[in-house]
């Protein structure tokens, strides 16, 4: 695109889908292989769900990501951002199984072949939808090392690891219990259960003991319809009401069965009746108790959650569903006058986050990883510092959970997902764990072995992926090049669920941490600061978002509100407010553009006008921080930097006063301009490229031509040999003109009549402005400007106090005296409340005796000037009111 062609108007719309297949067409994803390959910089990205479709937690952690690999790759360094779904075990059989419900279908019927097939068959065809909206956003991903976790490589990698752990012990095989989901008919981890308090009731029933059925103790429960499975009912040893009990026999209701009195510091004196019933198949306590005490372990369950066909269960009940069992069973204790009474009761459920049915503790035979022993040098890698987490509070977190870690139940009752690697021997009890499929039992040689039905949970593999990604277990170049990964960047809700597993997987098989920095990023909420949900209504969809004000508008608000530790409360208006900053730069650049000339950057040129060199230094300050806060993880701070700077600074100041050169007779000082305009526009959109790659992209090609990549291209580079005399004339000079400026919108002065100003100031302070007085007279548009002592007043005049000097307008014909002292007033009420501050801290002998000595003198320094200003203002409305 030439400068000719620029369009009037910024159309996101028209312009980021040619740019986006200008990358996507090009290698310019792909890491440098020419860059120095000792400092190269990786990213592997959280893998989305292949279910997935975007949203917008989705839209900021990857414009988080995406910009930290742009920044790096523009600093010249090998950068890999590595891409890759999930296959999300449960996710993506739950909607294909939904599909199948509504052709009358269940997977059984299918097999699991055929199910596999399907589940493939719709992966393919609808499976990608994310990548590509993630592409839409100007993802710089390597698309062409694009993972998926079920592909050929990470599945060797998943075996692999699978194989060694259970060679080493840690993988083993065990019954317990586990949280049970009836609906998906498989366990689920602690982690994906979601509890909530819910409305119940506690129901009070009647035990009689075995030897005088006319006695019966009370026994209070949520669940009647488990009691089937009772071995016992447990009191507090020191529970006077009930130690005499102990060790004497129950009669288990509706049932002939005998259970007895047991003492455990378990039960909770003050709850319920004392007495509680234990089911050590059914209720995770009752498990612990129950092993204590060498209780039966009594199942009435089918994975279905239907009362099974079992001799505990009488045969009235067999076969009904949970809630069912649940109706009769209570009619049947009211009927036998068993039941006590019932009373209202709310307790925690646990449901599943996926089927959101409520689980049973249900006992199964599962594979475990003993976690201890990878958990211990996991814990230790943070410890040292080896791997930090930003912000560091999270790492309190973290140790929380590690050092109460438990056995990880890694099989999965599904069909979707890696197979568990082991094969058991219908001949003997041996079972073949193995990386390749073997042929015969290694036990006994038997042929007749048949493979785990099971599969692992998603998260195992997920574990695995900053090292299988790049190959592992093969020793490939990418792995040696690119791991270590540099950062993970994540949110808080899945520090358990995927980075301590990396953590503890990665130092295990590599012998090195996954990552050096954890950024763990803050939640996106509503303007409102509540969740956003479908439910509510309140989802903000980040495709619209695009799609309405571009993806530079977008990724440009998430930039600028990732506050560290602090949740985003966002505003469409925030979008609308950023789309209207993309329209501020398309005009500011358009004009340059129009006014360019023949000229070219050159970032060599040493300028002679004081403005030129001003604004030059200004961008290397600029871009000091933008660097600072990106390294630092300060997004917000970055954003914020180049926002003041451009709309401000380049666009509010610099354009402006080059209008001077540009319109002037002098040829020198134009073509000086033309290519410093250039110079510092060249050096803002390298920098901003990282947050808003689409418009920077577009405007680098209309500057330098079609051909020109900015992706490709390198960081902005400081120079560091400013004129700093020339930027504090500049400085100074912006100064009076902004206090005038200031003025004259509080008094509604007309932006276009030109008016009268004085300044009053020292000999130095007058030499530095009169350099520039032309300009300043231009851009605060006054038609005279004289010059006062030091020190002298102007009656019947507005007063601007500055550091070094007061800038006067007279007031006749030009100002309502009453509105000018109510400005006054208003001003001098603010500089109360920033002295009274400044005095309340000088005032604090902590902060004085504790704070840097160069923060106290800020401090004083602030408020000497502060009171000089009030002074200032003070005489200023004696002035008005003389008049």
């Amino acid at each position: 695109m030439s400068q000719q062609e620029l369009a009037k108007t910024y159309e996101p719309q028209a312009v980021e889908p040619a740019i986006n297949e200008q990358w996507l067409n090009s290698e310019a994803f792909q890491p440098n292989t020419n860059a120095a390959g000792d400092d190269a910089y990786c990213i592997v990205i959280p893998p989305p769900n292949v279910t997935g479709s975007l949203h917008m937690g989705h839209a900021f952690t990857f414009t988080i990501q995406d910009t930290l690999i742009r920044w790096q790759r523009l600093k010249g360094k090998p950068a890999l951002w590595q891409p890759g779904t999930d296959h999300a075990g449960i996710a993506t059989q739950m909607v294909v199984e939904r599909l199948l419900d509504k052709e009358g279908v269940h997977r059984r019927d299918l097999g699991r072949e055929r199910f596999l097939d399907r589940v493939w068959d719709w992966k393919e065809h609808s499976g990608g939808t994310i990548v590509n909206q993630l592409k839409r956003l100007g993802a710089s991903c390597d698309w062409s090392r694009e993972r998926f976790t079920l592909d050929e490589g990470l599945s060797r990698a998943v075996r692999e690891v699978f194989v060694s752990l259970h060679e080493e012990g840690l993988i083993y095989r065990g019954k317990r219990l586990v949280n049970w989901d009836p609906v998906l008919e498989t366990a689920v981890s602690d982690l994906e259960v979601q509890h909530e308090d819910e409305d119940g009731h506690m129901w009070h029933m009647c035990y009689p003991f075995a030897d005088d059925p006319s006695q019966h103790v009370i026994v209070a429960t949520t669940r009647p319809e488990t009691m089937f499975g009772d071995a016992a009912v447990a009191v507090h040893p020191q529970d006077e009401r009930y130690r005499h009990l102990i060790g004497r026999e129950l009669l288990l209701p509706l049932t002939e069965r005998r259970i007895p009195v047991i003492a455990d510091t378990y039960v909770d004196r003050e709850f319920g009746t004392g007495c509680v019933k234990i089911t050590p198949a059914h209720d995770f306590n009752d498990y612990d108790v129950g092993k204590r005490h060498d209780l039966p372990l009594i199942n009435i369950l089918t994975p279905q959650a239907h009362m099974l066909d079992c001799g505990e269960v009488p045969e009235k009940y067999r076969g009904m569903e949970r809630y069912e069992a649940r109706e009769h069973v209570v009619a049947d204790l009211e009927a036998e006058g068993l039941l006590h009474k019932i009373e209202p009761h709310a307790h925690p459920v646990g449901r599943g986050d996926r089927s959101h049915a409520v689980l049973e503790p249900y006992l199964t035979d599962q594979w475990y990883v003993k976690i201890q022993p990878l958990a211990d040098p996991a814990i230790k890698a943070v410890e040292d510092g080896d791997i930090r987490f930003v912000p560091q509070h999270w790492e309190k977190t973290y140790f929380e959970w590690m050092r109460n870690i438990q056995d990880w139940c890694i099989s999965r009752q599904l069909w979707w997902g890696h197979r568990i690697p082991a094969w058991y021997c219908e001949d003997c009890e041996h079972i073949t764990v193995s990386r390749q499929t073997p042929e015969c039992c290694e036990g006994c040689g038997s042929a007749g072995i048949a493979q785990d039905e099971d599969v692992l949970d998603t998260w195992f593999s997920s574990g695995l992926w900053p090292f299988s990604t790049l190959g592992w277990p093969d020793k490939t170049p990418e792995l040696e090049r690119f791991y270590p990964t540099n950062v993970l960047v994540t949110g808080f809700d899945i520090i358990f669920f995927w980075v301590a597993r990396m953590i503890m997987m990665g130092l295990k098989f590599t012998g090195e941490v996954p990552f050096r920095d954890i950024y763990i990023h803050a939640l996106i909420r509503d303007a409102e600061g509540q969740k956003m949900s479908k439910s509510k209504g309140n989802v903000i969809d980040p495709l619209e978002m695009s799609e309405k004000y571009g993806a530079d508008a977008l990724r440009f608000t998430l930039a600028h509100m990732a506050t560290p530790g602090r949740d985003v409360k966002l505003d469409t208006h925030r979008i609308e407010s950023n789309r209207n900053f993309m329209n501020k730069i398309w005009n500011a650049a358009r004009f340059v553009f129009m006014n360019r000339g023949d000229a070219v950057p050159d970032a060599m040129l040493r300028p002679e006008n004081d403005v030129n060199r001003w604004i030059l230094a200004e961008l290397d300050a600029m871009a000091t921080e933008v660097d600072k806060a990106l390294t630092e993880y300060r997004f917000n701070e970055a954003a914020g930097a180049l926002y003041n700077f451009i709309w401000g600074t380049y666009c509010d100041w610099y354009v402006e006063a080059a209008k001077v050169s540009l319109y002037g007779d002098d040829e020198v000082a134009r073509a000086e301009t033309q290519v410093v305009m250039l110079t510092a526009l060249e050096g803002w959109l390298r920098l901003l490229h990282p947050i808003c790659p689409f418009i920077t992209e577009t405007l680098w090609q209309t500057l330098h031509g079609p051909d020109a990549r900015l992706i490709t291209d390198h960081w902005h580079q400081i120079r560091g040999d400013h004129d700093q005399k020339s930027v504090s004339r500049m400085r100074k000079m912006i100064e009076v003109v902004s206090a005038i400026r200031s003025i004259r919108g509080e008094m509604n002065v007309n932006p276009g009549k030109r008016i009268a100003a004085s300044i009053a100031s020292n000999a130095v302070e007058r030499a530095e402005l009169q350099t520039q007085q032309g300009l300043m007279m231009n851009l605060s548009r006054l038609e005279t400007l004289e010059w006062l002592d030091e020190g002298a007043e102007m009656e019947a005049a507005a007063v601007a106090p500055l550091v070094s000097s007061r800038v006067y307008l007279p007031l006749a014909g030009l100002v309502d005296v009453g509105e000018e002292l109510a400005r006054l007033e208003k001003n001098m009420t603010r500089l109360d409340k920033d002295i009274a501050k400044g005095e309340m801290k000088l005032g604090n002998s902590k902060f004085r005796n504790n704070a840097p000595a160069d923060v106290v003198a800020k401090v004083q320094t602030e408020l000497d000037e502060a009171r000089a200003k009030h002074a200032e203002m003070q005489a200023a409305v004696q002035r008005l009111k003389a008049i």
